[in-house]
């Protein structure tokens, strides 16, 4: 039995019809108990998300959602729209959106019990994130280990899908080769790492917001020359998703595994990854960050994801992924090179910008492709440190970080000279693996973030700026907030 076949079976275990159900219900059981949060609260969102508190522990509400924002906004949005429409259908874009609705509640519920349960590391900076609360909160410090082993070892998995994609997207679009990627790749990110969270975040502040901006540019210019499509790429995608249309009518249950799959691995609600920077905000009450993270899931799929999928779908250049050989059909193969379906996901995405913008398309999606995968194997990187000074006890020394280095970054190097199939593969353990732990503990551990959100809302009832104490709803072990 081989690596990729390995790798396979423990994606078939972990990725079972069961987390698809978990992810969908707990978002909508988020939803109802706190009342639809991610719509009654928007216009709080839009006003916390531009407010410049920080500190010498902390970074402003802004850094924290691009640090957030870097995670949640990479090769997914693109490579991975493409990959859902060729495995789940147009209709899986359908699910995307009702597990970034949905999750937004969830995102609501991690971030704001990462700032309940936050910490200061030994250089006094905060640290927080699932690994903390569910120590904290639940006191089941075991649990809070096996999570930050996974964590760790995920953000390294992740890391890899990232590299991946950018080496073959700037292979495929100046024929670079991938050694050579590879190695600026890894020295530009090694001398960014040394310099720690702030650093990372300076980088997230200034690169998200433009490359967000730049591509969803791109993705309107070329939807505006093909406007005459668009309303049938809306009923192509309604149609699919609840089987009605009469080519993917057997395919709605893959359009829903794929959907929520891909929907999960884009915004990474529940997955408890948004949680790590959302702790490392400075506001006075933990719901803000709360908020300002709740909205970046849709910005990430209600936004890019949807930009990228009718940018797919309006140009009519995909096609779907047939089981039966392992591969696209014949006439995309012409197009698209003798690719299983995985690998050929940002191939989707750059042939549907050249055919509507000639010698243009290929380098501007790896142009794109660079920042967003960059800053996501970032942001990657600061969640997995995080946990492996949580491992630590916020005290690692110099060589336990050291060491940490050197081997993300290993790892960062082998998926991106590796099987895309596995690289992905790889990536959707993590983002399993993450989610079944989180999830389970933030069910268990709601109280206080429902709490806090009854607090926050009866200070604002009051026209006050809400301020955070913690006895005032009965929760303890919260030595940062109590100092």
């Amino acid at each position: 039995m081989n690596i990729e076949s390995i790798v396979n079976a423990i994606l078939g275990v972990v990725w079972s019809p069961y987390l698809v159900v978990l992810c969908l219900l707990t978002g909508l059981y988020f939803s109802v108990r706190t009342r639809f949060i991610q719509l009654r609260a928007l216009p709080d969102m839009l006003r916390l998300m531009f407010r410049h508190e920080r500190s010498d522990a902390g970074v402003s509400p802004f850094q924290a959602l691009s640090l957030s924002l870097s995670s949640r906004v990479g090769v997914g949005n693109i490579a991975g729209v493409a990959m859902a429409i060729a495995f789940g259908g147009p209709g899986a874009i359908f699910w995307m959106w009702i597990v970034a609705f949905l999750g937004a509640s969830s995102a609501f519920i991690e971030s704001t019990l990462a700032q309940i349960y936050k910490e200061r590391d030994g250089k006094g900076q905060y640290r927080g994130g699932p690994a903390y609360y569910i120590e904290k909160g639940l006191g089941q410090r075991w649990y809070a280990v096996l999570f930050a082993l996974v964590t760790v070892l995920a953000g390294a998995m992740l890391a890899g899908t990232q590299s991946n994609a950018i080496t073959s997207a700037v292979n495929e679009a100046w024929d670079v080769p991938v050694m050579t990627t590879t190695a600026v790749l890894l020295v530009v990110l090694g001398a960014i790492l040394i310099g720690g969270v702030r650093r990372i975040a300076r980088v997230a502040e200034w690169v998200v917001p433009l490359m967000a901006v730049a591509y969803l540019l791109v993705a309107a210019l070329v939807m505006v020359l093909n406007a005459d499509r668009v309303p049938e790429v809306i009923m192509l995608v309604l149609r699919s998703a609840f089987g009605v249309d009469a080519a993917f009518g057997a395919m709605i249950g893959t359009a829903i595994q794929w959907g929520v799959r891909r929907g999960v691995l884009s915004n990474e609600a529940g997955m408890g990854s948004g949680a790590h920077p959302a702790a490392a905000a400075e506001v006075s009450h933990p719901v803000k960050q709360g908020l300002v993270q709740s909205f970046s899931v849709y910005i990430d799929t209600m936004v890019v994801c949807s930009a990228t999928a009718f940018l797919i779908l309006s140009t009519g250049l995909y096609n779907v992924y047939d089981p039966a050989v392992n591969s696209i059909p014949d006439e995309a193969r012409l197009l698209l090179g003798n690719l299983p379906g995985i690998e050929a996901g940002p191939r989707f995405v750059q042939h549907a910008v050249e055919s509507t913008l000639p010698g243009f398309g290929r380098s501007f999606v790896a142009l794109a492709i660079l920042p967003f995968a960059f800053t996501t194997i970032l942001a990657l990187y600061y969640m997995a440190e995080t946990n492996v000074s949580y491992l630590c006890r916020d005290r690692p020394t110099p060589w336990v970080m050291g060491g940490f280095q050197l081997l993300f970054l290993a790892a960062t190097g082998y998926s991106a000279v590796n099987s895309a199939t596995v690289a992905w593969s790889l990536g959707d353990i993590g983002v399993g693996l993450m989610s079944w732990l989180n999830i389970i503990a933030i069910l268990l551990l709601q109280r206080p973030a429902l709490a806090a959100l009854r607090d926050y809302e009866a200070q604002k009832r009051k026209q006050r700026d809400p301020l955070f104490k913690p006895q005032t709803i009965g929760v303890s072990n919260t030595r940062v907030w109590e100092s």
